[in-house]
Protein backbone atom coordinates (compact mmCIF):
# COMPACT_ATOMS: atom_id res chain seq x y z
CA UNK A 1 0.00 0.00 0.00
CA UNK A 2 1.87 3.34 -0.67
CA UNK A 3 1.80 6.46 1.12
CA UNK A 4 -1.18 8.41 -0.71
CA UNK A 5 -3.33 5.81 -0.09
CA UNK A 6 -2.63 5.63 3.91
CA UNK A 7 -3.46 9.04 4.29
CA UNK A 8 -6.47 9.65 2.05
CA UNK A 9 -4.30 12.33 -0.17
CA UNK A 10 -5.33 12.66 -3.95
CA UNK A 11 -1.84 12.94 -6.09
CA UNK A 12 -2.42 15.22 -8.59
CA UNK A 13 0.05 14.92 -11.99
CA UNK A 14 1.73 17.85 -13.27
CA UNK A 15 -0.24 20.26 -16.19
CA UNK A 16 2.62 18.71 -18.16
CA UNK A 17 1.60 15.03 -17.87
CA UNK A 18 -1.92 15.58 -17.69
CA UNK A 19 -2.23 17.60 -20.87
CA UNK A 20 -4.08 16.46 -24.07
CA UNK A 21 -1.73 13.66 -26.21
CA UNK A 22 -3.10 15.51 -29.25
CA UNK A 23 -1.11 18.83 -28.17
CA UNK A 24 2.50 17.26 -27.68
CA UNK A 25 4.33 19.51 -30.14
CA UNK A 26 3.27 23.64 -30.36
CA UNK A 27 2.88 25.00 -33.90
CA UNK A 28 6.05 26.67 -34.01
CA UNK A 29 7.91 23.05 -33.08
CA UNK A 30 5.82 21.65 -36.03
CA UNK A 31 6.72 24.54 -38.21
CA UNK A 32 10.44 24.32 -37.47
CA UNK A 33 10.44 20.44 -38.27
CA UNK A 34 8.95 20.90 -41.36
CA UNK A 35 11.36 23.47 -42.40
CA UNK A 36 14.28 21.37 -41.13
CA UNK A 37 13.29 18.59 -43.56
CA UNK A 38 11.94 20.69 -46.49
CA UNK A 39 15.23 22.70 -46.31
CA UNK A 40 17.09 19.10 -45.97
CA UNK A 41 14.80 17.46 -49.08
CA UNK A 42 15.70 20.47 -51.20
CA UNK A 43 19.76 20.54 -50.77
CA UNK A 44 19.59 16.07 -50.35
CA UNK A 45 18.16 16.53 -54.54
CA UNK A 46 21.06 18.89 -55.44
CA UNK A 47 23.85 16.80 -54.27
CA UNK A 48 22.23 12.94 -55.20
CA UNK A 49 25.75 13.45 -56.99
CA UNK A 50 27.68 13.95 -54.45
CA UNK A 51 26.84 11.09 -52.07
CA UNK A 52 29.60 11.53 -48.81
CA UNK A 53 27.91 15.78 -48.72
CA UNK A 54 24.24 13.70 -48.76
CA UNK A 55 25.30 11.66 -46.35
CA UNK A 56 26.73 14.82 -44.22
CA UNK A 57 23.29 16.55 -44.92
CA UNK A 58 21.21 13.70 -43.62
CA UNK A 59 22.97 12.82 -40.80
CA UNK A 60 22.60 16.57 -39.59
CA UNK A 61 19.42 16.25 -40.17
CA UNK A 62 18.24 13.35 -38.57
CA UNK A 63 20.10 14.68 -35.43
CA UNK A 64 18.23 17.95 -35.40
CA UNK A 65 14.80 16.63 -35.49
CA UNK A 66 16.19 14.24 -32.96
CA UNK A 67 16.45 17.08 -31.00
CA UNK A 68 13.23 19.09 -32.11
CA UNK A 69 10.95 16.08 -32.04
CA UNK A 70 12.66 13.71 -29.52
CA UNK A 71 12.90 10.17 -29.31
CA UNK A 72 11.24 8.86 -32.31
CA UNK A 73 11.54 5.57 -33.81
CA UNK A 74 9.81 7.20 -37.32
CA UNK A 75 13.10 8.81 -37.51
CA UNK A 76 14.87 5.75 -38.23
CA UNK A 77 13.43 4.89 -41.82
CA UNK A 78 13.84 8.42 -43.33
CA UNK A 79 17.47 7.80 -42.52
CA UNK A 80 17.32 4.41 -44.26
CA UNK A 81 15.88 5.53 -47.12
CA UNK A 82 17.79 8.94 -47.35
CA UNK A 83 21.08 6.80 -47.20
CA UNK A 84 19.85 4.79 -50.15
CA UNK A 85 21.93 6.40 -53.08
CA UNK A 86 19.23 7.65 -55.73
CA UNK A 87 16.52 7.69 -52.93
CA UNK A 88 17.76 11.44 -52.04
CA UNK A 89 15.30 13.01 -55.07
CA UNK A 90 12.15 11.77 -52.64
CA UNK A 91 11.18 14.23 -49.82
CA UNK A 92 11.61 11.68 -46.96
CA UNK A 93 12.04 13.81 -44.48
CA UNK A 94 8.55 15.64 -44.68
CA UNK A 95 7.13 12.64 -45.11
CA UNK A 96 8.68 11.73 -41.68
CA UNK A 97 7.59 14.58 -40.35
CA UNK A 98 4.28 14.72 -41.73
CA UNK A 99 3.89 11.01 -40.33
CA UNK A 100 4.65 11.93 -36.75
CA UNK A 101 2.61 14.93 -36.95
CA UNK A 102 -0.59 12.43 -38.20
CA UNK A 103 0.82 9.62 -35.53
CA UNK A 104 0.72 11.42 -32.42
CA UNK A 105 -2.89 13.30 -34.31
CA UNK A 106 -4.55 9.77 -33.52
CA UNK A 107 -5.71 9.20 -30.40
CA UNK A 108 -5.15 5.54 -29.18
CA UNK A 109 -8.14 3.45 -28.02
CA UNK A 110 -8.80 3.18 -24.19
CA UNK A 111 -8.31 0.28 -22.28
CA UNK A 112 -11.39 -1.61 -21.57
Amino acid sequence: MNASMETGKEITLPASVQADPLQRYSRKRMAIAFGVAAVSDVLSISMTFVPPLQLAIDMATAFALFWILGKRWALLPGFIAEAIPGMGVFPWWVLVVLSILLYDGFKKPAKV
